[in-house]
């Protein structure tokens, strides 16, 4: 971006860390080794913007599977558990997985983006059906949900806040809170309990996991129009600490803030993971690579049939199918499927789909997406700590980013070398300048943030750090800005075009592995029963 030191920080970590940062230093600190590794932004744009390719020759097959990310890996595995084996899934980047992808050193794996799901419920049957196959669950409680086996449950401790030079337990800043705070907190769990016990006429809950199986009440919907900084402003929840745990959600979860987010996808994000009024959320389900773990299992089952390196470059439905050419290192591949389920990004669709390089659906405009930096820090050793012990997650409170996860903690190593993932989500209320700032910071760029906000925390991490590696994820999620969830550009979405189906977490309105799943199998099964195949149906 040509900045200096000093104006990348201020423009990234807020004149307080620059303050702190520059602080009796001469010259700019040092930085370890690393590199920025995928995600192909050059190659995409490139399909992005060149004329469609055109194929010598053809294979014929009977459906070509358009990404393999969760959602593109989940409808092969879904149609390879009905037994439809005639098909293939092309992948642009050299690994599947998306942004649930991971990565390993000598000490550990380590993820690229998704990190956990929450225990399914017993509706989710498609999840349960998946973590069921890798032997994660291990019965059922009481109350009918499933019981993952615990050594799959995050470790403790889970969580922990660093705040004016010490770390505490959890993410609600206790610490200094008044009884006006702590009222308000209450009265905001209060109004969570209620649309957790809350039902339609038809039995549904308000929230679920996966969207679909929530309700499209009018009561419920009507929580679309109006941002999450309104919805709490109108209920007087003004303390600096619950907003400051709502707006960390909000850019966790869809890299936004309380006014980028809708009160629905706000309420979503705490109810959802409820079983009952009263209940505690459902318990953490990670490994260390996170849930670079789940897409492994899922790759491993359609091993054979996927094709990394070979992007979808042109799809053109015919009388009787869907022409596809996919390139592999500037050669183009000819594919004439029956049917194509599209488990790309919306965006894409205009680029990719010919007929809609002229015509684009309007609905796709409506479709918005974070920008994320992702950074893996190898540590030597575990950096100096004050307060509250290294937990699972470690989050900042005066930090524009999330914090980090340890990759060690699940395996119980305490000591020694580790890998600390961090997460910044670029919450400009504009995604493409988001997308811009993201691209136009190189890799000491992103080092430099990176290593200068952890400083606050952990004054040694630097001199510890032996390498960071950076990801750079454009497009990493869907944005649910108020007016988009129930606002019907996700139903115009995943309604089928001639003979391509539509699959991806974007159709969900949040972007959780549980949704690209579920996303994923329904895609599968419109194909199976098009092709007249009969099958049990693994969503609700």
């Amino acid at each position: 971006m040509g900045l200096t030191r000093r104006e990348l920080l201020r423009a990234f970590l807020g004149a307080p860390a620059l303050v702190a940062a520059c602080r009796g230093r001469r010259v700019p600190p040092r930085l370890p080794e690393g590199t920025i590794v995928g995600a192909s932004d050059r190659i995409g744009h490139r399909l992005r913007d060149q004329p469609p390719a055109q194929a010598q020759s053809w294979q014929p097959v009977g459906v070509v599977i358009v990404g393999a990310g969760v959602a593109g890996l989940a409808a092969a595995w879904r149609l390879a558990r009905a037994g439809l084996d005639d098909f293939v899934v092309l992948e642009l980047e050299a690994a599947p997985g998306g942004t649930a992808r991971s990565g390993r050193s000598a000490v550990t794996a380590y993820p690229w983006g998704a990190h956990y799901i929450p225990a399914p419920m017993a509706h989710n049957r498609a999840l349960c059906t998946l973590l069921d196959e890798m032997g994660v669950l291990e019965g059922h409680d009481p109350d009918g949900q499933p019981v993952v086996a615990e050594q799959f449950l995050c470790r403790d401790p889970e969580e922990r806040l660093f705040y004016r030079g010490r770390w505490y337990e959890g993410l609600y800043l206790r610490a200094g809170a008044s009884a006006a705070d702590l009222a308000q907190r209450d009265r905001f769990l209060s109004e969570i309990a209620r649309w957790v016990a809350w039902r339609d006429g038809r039995g549904r809950r308000a929230f679920a996991i996966p969207v679909a199986q929530g309700s499209d009440d009018a009561e419920v919907t009507a929580l679309d129009r109006m941002s999450m900084a309104e919805w709490m402003r109108a209920r007087g929840l003004d303390s600096p600490r619950l907003r400051w745990l709502v707006e960390y959600a909000c850019r966790d979860d869809y890299g936004s803030t309380l006014a980028d987010v809708s009160a629905w996808a706000g309420l979503f994000y705490f109810a959802s993971r409820v079983p009952r009024a009263g209940a505690e959320s459902r318990p953490l389900v990670t490994w260390p690579e996170g849930n670079g773990r789940l897409v492994a299992h899922l790759a491993e089952k359609v091993r054979a049939r996927v094709r990394l390196g070979l992007a979808a470059a042109d799809l053109l439905p015919t009388a009787d199918g869907v022409d596809v050419v996919a390139l592999a290192a500037d050669r183009p591949v000819g594919f004439r499927a029956t049917r194509v389920i599209f488990a790309a990004p919306q965006f894409l669709t205009p680029y990719l789909i010919r007929p809609f390089r002229t015509e684009p659906p309007p609905h796709v405009a409506a479709f918005q997406y974070s920008a994320w930096m992702v950074a893996n820090l190898h540590l030597r050793e575990r950096p100096a700590n004050r307060g509250f012990p290294l937990a699972w997650d470690n989050v900042l409170y005066d930090s524009p980013s999330l914090g980090y996860v340890v990759a060690t903690h699940q395996r119980g190593l305490d000591r020694g070398p580790t890998v600390f993932t961090y997460y910044y989500p670029l919450t400009d209320s504009e995604p493409r300048a988001a997308r811009a700032r993201l691209l136009a910071t190189d890799w000491s760029g992103w080092a430099e943030v990176t290593l200068t906000d952890l400083e606050r925390a952990h004054p040694d991490v630097r001199a510890l750090t032996t390498r960071l590696d950076v990801m750079r994820w454009g497009h990493a999620m869907i944005r649910p800005r108020p007016g988009f969830v129930w606002g019907g550009a996700r139903a115009a979405g995943a309604r089928p075009f001639r003979n391509i189906h539509f699959a991806n977490s974007d159709l969900s309105g949040v972007a959780l592995f549980e949704e690209a799943l579920d996303q994923g199998v329904r895609a599968a099964e419109e194909v199976l029963a098009a092709r007249g195949l009969r099958f049990e149906s693994l969503r609700g």
